[in-house]
């Protein structure tokens, strides 16, 4: 296993193997990274793209440290957390969790705040949910209620050692795809929205890799971390280990259907309330 210094020294140049980057990422976890160090790993990732092996053993270490849920049967658990960052529609994906588990499905929600103030845990909270419950009793509403809300500042406390580097940098890093993949009720069925093309075929071989019994990465031709009702969606599809890429067109689902009369700004939450 190289070192710290030998890590730093490479990453300029060549991309993490996963073993190296599960290392750098579990020392940084550890506290053993200062805030220039964080600063200048999550900027040159972020200027290049992280790598499939640089995800999969950053998600790795980040599981190590999570506090999980005590949720029985994980195998049949679904989560719709997304990366965020993409431009700003009503709550979808916790819309989507809600309606799942209406349905029948078990949810774990994983979310955090957001900057515009639409994230899950403010939505969740508006409406009156307890955000903060303990681990126990979130393992309760999933068995009860079929569905819960994983905080994911409670449930991944040893990120702290990255936040102030995060809130600093003002873009998005690793981390925003990191947080989909490290449900704390280990859900392994799961639909995600990406802010950038790019992410829908490194999601899916990272969730792939990591054992996801089934899984959908989604982003829209109109630029939304969703699956879009104004435009064709890329969609890469996880089922077993396998991987497949399609595209999901709305207007075969309704006839006569003119995307470019659809007015987006409909879509657009201007507060925590309308979204």
């Amino acid at each position: 296993m190289p070192s710290l210094g030998d890590i730093f020294k490479a990453l300029p140049t060549a991309p993490l193997s996963e073993p190296d980057a599960e290392f750098l990422f579990d020392s940084m976890f550890g506290g053993q990274l200062d805030q220039a160090q964080i600063a200048g790993v999550l900027a040159l990732m972020a200027a290049r793209g992280p790598t499939p092996d640089e995800v999969v053993g950053a998600a790795r270490a980040m599981r190590r440290h999570v506090t999980p849920i005590p949720a029985r049967h994980p195998e049949s658990i679904i989560d719709t957390c997304g990366t965020g960052g993409a431009p700003k529609t009503f709550n979808v994906s916790t819309a989507a969790a809600i309606v799942a588990a209406g349905a029948g499905a078990r949810v774990a929600k994983h979310g955090n705040r957001s900057r515009t103030g639409r994230g899950s845990a403010e939505v969740l909270a508006a409406l009156g949910v307890n955000v903060d419950a303990s681990p126990e009793v979130q393992a309760r509403c999933l068995d009860e209620a079929g569905v819960c809300f994983c905080f994911a500042i409670h449930h991944h406390p040893a990120t702290r050692h990255a936040t102030p580097v995060r809130k600093a940098l003002k873009f998005p890093t690793i981390f925003n795809v990191l947080g989909p993949l490290t449900n704390p009720a280990r859900a392994s069925r799961q639909v995600i929205g990406v802010y950038d093309e790019g992410l829908v075929p490194l999601m899916a071989q990272a969730l792939a890799r990591l054992g996801c019994v089934r899984a959908m990465v989604a982003h829209s031709r109109d630029g939304l971390d969703e699956v879009s009702i104004t435009a064709p969606t890329l969609v890469a599809t996880v089922a077993d280990g396998r991987l497949s890429m399609d595209e999901l067109d709305p207007r075969p689902l309704v006839p006569h259907l003119d995307l470019a009369a659809i007015d987006r700004s409909q879509l657009v939450a201007a507060d925590t309330e309308a979204a």
